[in-house]
Formats: structure tokens, C-alpha cells, sequence
């Protein structure tokens, strides 16, 4: 593994340079493959290791390089010593290389990469992840596809890394729209189309009486009295909406069912009903609350009025709003969990939102506010389904298993999958995942079909057909050849390529542990989906003699291995066969 080569370039240059190799090991990284033949499986950046950095006096960069370079010996791990721009590089023993780096991917397994230096005196972590939430009284739209694949893969990458999650669906189940759909119901709703499809039938409802309630103001005045009546625990009021709340979570768990996502717990904004009164009398006792002319109460965060710098946290009748819930809701989670840190995976328009709670949560003497982390996401532009603009998340993951399919019956295959319509959905959505992934979590972006199920290029296809035939290879010569394997039949240039990159693994999931980015994982599955795609073509297994075959054949399961483990933490379920003429 990269974590025992990095300890022993930093053992040597400890002595070298004084200093422990704890503080060196992070200073020394994996070298990029590159088209070239012959580079350095690892780097140092002389500039990180010096005193002094900031000096624009002391030495030239690249004399400090080769004068430590001049310093250091090859041994019996480091075969070749040069420097590059600023860096020291090391070039591994090849053969160790080859045996270290493929015993080790067998050996761990789905803890590849995880059990590096890296991650070492890493303190095991509470973490509340809050993603998804969708609201009851509108249909499970299409926008909140990132929050719940984006969570998903913050939550997996935690888990993965030994922390204990609490994954939160926060439900949007409270507030005036449950006034406008109580009021709703009684006017235009049937019992029938709720029970037949709950979230279809509430939403045209919704939809209805939002239109209805803007030419009557009898109806907006009635769906101001329902939501009172919620507020004040009317029975009637109450059963009518839980109702609601009920046949909407079943519903919800059946697509996230499909996504491949679970949650620890259903939460949502009407459990702190009562205790956001707590949060107003707090905010009240400590001199923070203050009543407009219109009723409303607010807290004034700039301190002097600045009108960008209040915000809103009663409304003139008494009942609470979104920010008060959400303080009180997250009181109640550090009181339950104790949580080391908490995230909310939401799109950017909330992000002033956030940074009021949070400063709200500090003034109100929660010195662990500064624990709590906004993950904001950019706005995914021009999904549309074959049907028009109706960008429901259902309705997308119907199109993208009509699609899969149509794709998989117009090619010729010597193979019939056993459930097309599940291996359909599961490609499908891998092919959504990574167009999603790519790029920055912040960005906005334009979805296209084409793009998502072109099966060459940079897609969820060419990683999930690569995982398969992958398989396939173990599955059809495997047997005979996975005991032993001789490090000599791997030193042709695609191998070391391979192997080299497969050092850079841990690297990848430590850069996405820093700043919870995708994308790292992602850009590096790919180039190692490339890799094998040009080795698959040279390094032949078939007629191949017996021990070349054997250990060819356990540099391709190592492939397939690591590049299931990041697939899974991109929560992407690896697909085992697929159809033969697809490449």
C-alpha cells in the first residue's frame, strides 16, 4: 500500500532533515500516471518541508531540491532518485511495487485505501447528515435528486472512513402549505386518489387550491384558520394531516428503495412545533428577540439594524417559521446525538438561510454551532422527461430505466440478464450519478440524456460495462489461476500504469474527505476505468502461458475490486453482467 512506501521515503528523510516522519508522510504524494513511460510513483514538494516559507530570500527552490536529493540513498524499496520542479521524486522497487500494491487491494479489500497513513489518528466522529427532506404537501421533485445523492454519498464516505452517522431525512411536514392542503382536501381532494397514489393526488391539490386561493380570500383565510388549528393540536386538524404525513413516507421510502438510500431517522419540522416555542423564549430571555410594527418577531444579527441582517422567527399570529424550527430542530439533535459535527446537504439558495441559524445558535450561547456545516449544491438545468417539462423524481427514474432498456434490446448479446428491467435502473442511475459528480457540488449544470448514456467517454455506462467485463474475465479464467502470481509478468508499461494509480487511491478519498467533493472519486475511476479499457486490449489472458495468464488475471481483479469500492461510496451499485457488444 502507498502508506508503507510514503514511511519509508519519510524514514529516510527524517534523517535527512531532522524531523519526525509523522510530520513528513502528508508531504509526500503519489505521482499522477502519466503517457510517459518511466515517471516517479511519488513526490516530495521540497517547499512544504522548509523553514521559512514565506522568504523570498532564502535559496532557489530547485537548488534546495537537488541538494537534498544529493543527501538521500536509493535502498531496498526506493530503486531511483531524481528532482523535478521544486520536488524530489522516488521511483519504487518494481517488483515491490507490483507485490505490495496487489496483495494489499486482495488483503482489504473494501478497506483499500482506507487504512492508509492518512487516515491514521483520524478521532472516530458522532456525524448527522441531514439530506433529501423533501416537502409533504409537494410531490418529490426532481430538485431534490442532488441533496439525496449528494448526502448519500457524504454519508457512505464517513461510514466508510469509521465514523458513526446518523443519516436525517428532515421532512418539509409543517407549516402554512399544510394550512393551504387541510383546506385543500376538504374542498376538492378524494380519499380514493390519496390511498391509490398519495403524492400524485396531493400535489394536484396543492397546485388547485394555491390557484383557488388567490382569486378567494375566503380560502386563504381558512387555510390560515387550518394551520392555527395545527398549531394548537385540534384533533381533527391533526389526524387529517398525519394522515398526509403517513401515506407520503411510505411512498418515499419505496423510491428511495430504488435510489439505493436508507435513512436513520424521519424527522421533519413538525416535531418542534411546541419546542420552537422553547427556542422564542429563549431568544426572548436573553434580550434577542424583537417585535416589528406588523407583529412579527425577529432577532437583529448585525446588532445595528441592517435590514440584510434580520431575521424573521414569529409570525404576527404566533406561529413559528422555517429558521425557528430549525434551531430548535438542531438543540434537540446535539441534546439526542451529541453530535461532533452536523451537515446539511442543500442547494445554494439556502445558504444565507444556514449562516442565520448558525450565528442565531452561537449568540444563543451553543458553542458547538460552529460544529454544524452547510454543504450547498448548484441547480441541475433542463431535465425534462420524454413527456415534457414534468420533472418529478419518479418520473425521472421511470425515463431512465425506459431508456436503459431501449438501449439494451437494440444491441446483440450472447447474454440474457436475468432482471433487464433492475440492471436498467442500476446503470441508469450510475450514468446520472456521475454526470451529476463530475463537476463542482456548487456549479450549476446542463443535463442531457445524450450525455448520460453514451456508453464511451467519461459516463456511469463505461464504468459499470468496465466493472462487468471485468468480472467476467474472473469468471471465466479464475479458477485455476487466482492462488499465486509471479511480480515479473507485470512490468509492461500498461501494468506499472495501473499499479501507479492504484498507490494514488487512498490520496483520492482523503482529498474528498477535506472538502466532501465528489468529484476526486469520480475523475479518478474513470482514468482507472481508461487504464484497464487499454490494458484489456494488450495484456491478453487467453492463450496467454499459465503464470503471465494468473498474474495478469490478479491485476484486473484488483482493478475491478477498487473500482467497485469507489463506486459504492459514489453510491452506485456495481453491476455484475451486462451486454457483451456495448464497448
Amino acid at each position: 500500500m502507498a502508506c508503507a512506501f510514503r514511511r519509508s521515503i519519510a524514514c529516510q528523510l527524517s534523517r535527512v532533515l531532522d524531523l519526525p516522519p509523522e510530520n513528513l508522510i502528508k508531504s509526500i504524494s503519489a505521482v499522477p500516471i502519466s503517457r510517459k513511460e518511466e515517471v516517479a510513483d511519488f513526490q516530495l514538494s521540497v517547499d512544504s518541508v522548509l523553514e521559512n516559507n514565506n522568504d523570498h530570500s532564502r535559496p532557489d527552490i530547485q537548488v534546495q531540491a537537488m541538494r537534498l536529493a544529493e543527501k538521500l540513498k536509493c535502498d531496498t524499496v526506493v530503486s531511483e532518485i531524481s528532482t523535478g520542479q521544486g520536488t524530489v521524486n522516488f521511483k519504487i522497487n518494481r517488483e515491490l511495487l507490483t507485490k505490495t500494491v496487489l496483495q494489499q487491494v486482495i488483503n482489504d479489500g473494501s478497506k483499500y485505501g482506507l487504512k492508509s497513513e492518512l487516515f491514521s489518528g483520524l478521532p472516530q466522529k458522532k456525524i448527522v447528515v441531514e439530506f433529501s427532506s423533501p416537502n409533504v404537501a409537494k410531490k418529490f421533485h426532481v430538485g431534490h435528486l442532488r441533496s439525496t445523492i449528494i448526502g448519500n454519498f457524504i454519508a457512505n464516505l464517513k461510514e466508510a472512513l469509521g465514523h458513526q452517522v446518523t443519516r436525517i431525512n428532515y421532512l418539509g411536514d409543517w407549516g402554512m402549505q399544510f394550512g393551504l392542503l387541510g383546506t385543500g382536501f376538504q374542498l376538492f381532494g378524494y380519499e380514493e386518489k390519496l390511498q391509490s397514489n398519495p403524492l400524485q393526488h396531493l400535489f394536484e391539490v396543492y397546485v388547485q387550491v394555491n390557484k383557488e386561493a388567490t382569486d378567494d380570500k375566503n380560502i386563504a383565510k381558512s387555510a390560515h384558520e387550518f394551520f392555527q388549528r395545527l398549531e394548537l393540536g385540534d384533533t381533527q386538524a391533526l389526524a387529517l394531516w398525519q394522515k398526509f404525513r403517513d401515506l407520503s413516507i411510505e411512498e418515499y421510502v419505496r423510491i428511495y428503495k430504488r435510489l439505493g438510500v436508507h435513512f436513520n431517522e424521519y424527522s421533519g419540522e413538525s416535531f418542534y412545533r411546541e419546542k420552537s416555542q422553547e427556542v422564542l423564549k429563549l431568544l426572548d430571555s436573553k434580550g434577542l428577540l424583537q417585535k416589528t410594527v406588523k407583529g412579527t418577531a425577529v432577532v437583529d444579527l448585525s446588532g445595528n439594524g441592517d435590514p440584510s441582517s434580520i431575521c424573521t422567527v414569529m409570525r404576527s399570529d404566533g406561529t413559528s417559521l422555517y429558521a425557528t424550527r430549525d434551531l430548535a430542530a438542531a438543540i434537540d439533535r446535539m441534546d439526542k446525538y451529541n453530535f461532533d459535527t452536523m451537515i446539511y446537504v442543500t442547494d445554494k439558495g439556502q445558504k444565507k438561510h444556514f449562516q442565520q441559524v448558525f450565528q442565531m445558535l452561537q449568540i444563543m450561547g451553543y458553542d458547538w454551532a460552529e460544529r454544524c456545516r452547510h454543504v450547498p449544491f448548484g441547480v441541475v438545468q433542463g431535465m425534462k422527461t420524454r413527456r415534457g417539462n414534468v420533472t418529478f423524481l419518479e418520473d425521472v427514474l421511470n425515463e431512465i430505466r425506459s431508456r436503459m432498456l431501449q438501449n439494451m434490446a437494440s444491441i446483440k448479446t450472447t447474454r440474457e440478464l436475468e432482471n433487464p428491467q433492475e440492471t436498467a435502473e442500476r446503470v441508469g442511475l450510475a450514468a446520472l450519478i456521475i454526470q451529476d459528480f463530475k463537476g463542482l457540488l456548487l456549479s450549476d449544470y446542463q443535463f442531457s440524456w445524450d450525455r448520460v448514456f453514451q456508453s464511451r467517454g467519461d459516463t456511469g455506462v463505461f464504468l459499470q460495462y468496465t466493472h462487468a467485463r471485468l468480472h467476467s474475465l474472473e469468471e471465466t479464467f479464475g479458477c485455476g489461476y487466482l492462488n499465486d502470481f509471479n511480480t515479473g509478468c507485470l512490468q509492461e508499461p500498461q501494468s506499472v500504469s495501473i499499479l501507479q494509480h492504484l498507490l494514488r487511491f487512498d490520496e483520492v478519498l482523503y482529498r474528498s474527505s477535506q472538502d466532501l467533493q465528489p468529484r476526486h472519486i469520480v475523475s479518478y475511476l474513470l482514468t482507472l476505468s481508461h487504464l484497464a479499457a487499454v490494458a484489456h486490449k494488450t495484456l491478453f489472458i487467453k492463450d496467454s502461458p499459465p503464470e503471465v495468464a494468473g498474474a495478469r488475471l490478479h491485476l484486473f481483479r484488483a482493478v475491478r475490486s477498487v473500482l467497485a469500492n469507489g463506486m459504492k461510496l459514489l453510491g452506485i451499485t456495481p453491476k455484475l453482467f451486462l451486454l457483451v457488444g456495448w464497448m
